[in-house]
């Protein structure tokens, strides 16, 4: 019974300290998560307007001028950008944004070459393992996570693209919604994506100054460097808000099973008790008789 007893002590110590830890994991993701949703809700709306914007003009501007990166061709090579965390215990973000990943593939790009570019060391590690063809170049990104960083890999693609090693480009990610919400994204990155005129659509007529072929030629790279950017803060944010739910969600369960081991605990100390009342009371018994 003793041995009994002391396991059990021991059991809720434990969980005792697992739950300091993940009530200060918690602490910490939220007071990250605040920043990192600041800076996506910040950027969001421009970078939503810029892709628009980019969409439009490429769609006027068919036939008129040759855009290397709106290039249509049929796709034999194609590259992902996926975008994951580098730490775990945030649930199963990590899971989702992989598990995209393959879906995408196995539903678009079935018998095409596939090459997979990870932001972020556990999509690397995932995909990796799985067998698929990945480059570690830009995976160390949220080590340190600004604009020239991602503008890197942005530019690579586009250089990539524009030598035509790849015929597409897509971005997965986890596009924030709240600390409890993402929506796990596949999304065009090359070629532009071009809204189409016709029907009730109206076409934008633009005004160009200067020439519109070197004002489009150097808007596009500007504008898909900020959407790659776009799409790594949507992660950022995404991961911290993963991990505080999940460590939340961790702390609610240490206290059940402690609750359910105090129970436990009181329990087997009251038969200890009674059993050693019973062997006082048997001995006392025996001595008056």
């Amino acid at each position: 019974m003793a041995g009994q007893l002391k396991e059990v002590r021991n059991r809720i110590k434990s969980t005792q300290g697992t739950q300091q830890i993940t009530k200060a994991m918690k602490m910490v993701s939220a007071a990250k998560l605040r920043r990192a949703q600041d800076a996506i809700t910040q950027m969001r709306p421009y970078a939503n307007k810029l892709q628009d914007m980019l969409s439009n003009i490429v769609g006027s501007l068919e036939g008129d001028i040759n855009l290397a990166l709106a290039e249509t061709r049929p796709v034999n090579n194609v590259l992902f950008i996926v975008i994951t965390s580098d730490r775990g215990l945030c649930g199963g973000y990590n899971a989702n944004v992989v598990k995209l990943t393959k879906a995408t593939i196995a539903e678009k790009y079935p018998s095409k070459k596939v090459t997979i570019w990870n932001i972020g060391k556990k999509g690397y590690e995932s995909l990796t393992k799985s067998g698929y063809n990945t480059n570690a170049d830009f995976k160390d990104i949220f080590l340190d996570l600004k604009f020239d960083n991602v503008k890197l890999a942005a530019k690579a693609a586009m250089e990539a693209f524009a030598n035509k090693e790849f015929d597409a480009i897509e971005i997965i990610y986890s596009e924030f919604k709240n600390a409890a919400t993402q929506a796990f994204k596949a999304e065009q990155f090359l070629p532009i994506p071009t809204i189409k005129t016709g029907g009730n659509t109206k076409k934008v007529d633009f005004i160009f100054e200067p020439e519109k072929t070197v004002l489009v030629n150097e808007l596009m790279p500007k504008i898909l460097n900020t959407q790659l950017f776009k799409a790594v803060l949507d992660a950022n944010a995404s991961e911290h808000g993963a991990r505080m739910t999940a460590m939340d969600k961790a702390s609610e369960n240490a206290n059940e099973l402690l609750k359910s081991l105090k129970i436990s605990y009181n329990r087997a100390r009251q038969a200890a008790i009674t059993t050693e009342l019973t062997e006082i009371v048997s001995g006392a018994a025996a001595l008056n008789g």
